[in-house]
């Protein structure tokens, strides 16, 4: 989803793009919601060449989908299929209605719901990987981390971003892959310890 507080001032885009894979160059919109922060271009393209050798056929779970840039991107290069969760009714319209205009979007299954309560009863069997990006200001991070151990499988990753001065911990079953950051934000992965 991507909110971040720091940003009030500044306007979001109307749209990012997808980046590559299948639906590269596709337009995801962007409202003008407060804080609705998409997650950049250099970001997303580190990730996913990250990412790249465990997309194909992987199960992805998008907790704050925004957007849907990391979700659709993941679909787009190779993932079966993507959960998209997001709170905000109005983006789970916009996200809807992106899917159904790409070839093979049913892959992409959006929900309204708010991701800690989503959480709290797994319904959805488990993912190979999960993207945690919540509303900065909301300080979500470790009430949503505490509950994935039930969704996610034995070699799942775990995309986390936060701002850099916040600390974030996903608990004694991951390892940190790789991480990176810019100005504002840092990004890491992770992988399921064991």
């Amino acid at each position: 989803m991507n909110r971040n507080a720091g940003r009030s001032a500044a306007r979001p885009p109307g749209a990012v793009r997808i980046i590559g894979g299948r639906w590269r160059g596709t337009k995801l919109p962007v409202a003008d919601a407060a804080g609705l922060r998409p997650t950049s271009d250099r970001t997303r393209e580190t990730l996913f060449n990250w990412l790249q050798p465990v997309l194909p056929g992987a199960r992805a779970l998008d907790l704050f989908a925004g957007s849907g840039a990391l979700g659709l991107e993941a679909l787009s290069r190779g993932a079966r299929e993507a959960l998209l969760v997001e709170r905000d009714a109005r983006l789970c319209e916009s996200l809807r209605a992106t899917a159904q205009r790409l070839p093979g979007g049913e892959a992409a299954t959006v929900v309204q719901a708010d991701a800690p309560a989503f959480l709290r009863a797994p319904l959805h069997g488990r993912f190979d990987l999960v993207f945690v990006d919540p509303p900065f200001a909301a300080d979500l991070w470790d009430e949503v981390l505490a509950r994935l151990d039930d969704w996610v499988g034995d070699d799942a990753r775990l995309y986390v971003e936060s701002p850099l001065q916040r600390s974030i911990d996903p608990g004694a079953g991951w390892t940190l892959h790789r991480e990176g950051g810019s100005r504002e934000t840092r990004h890491a992965l992770y992988r399921r310890a064991g």
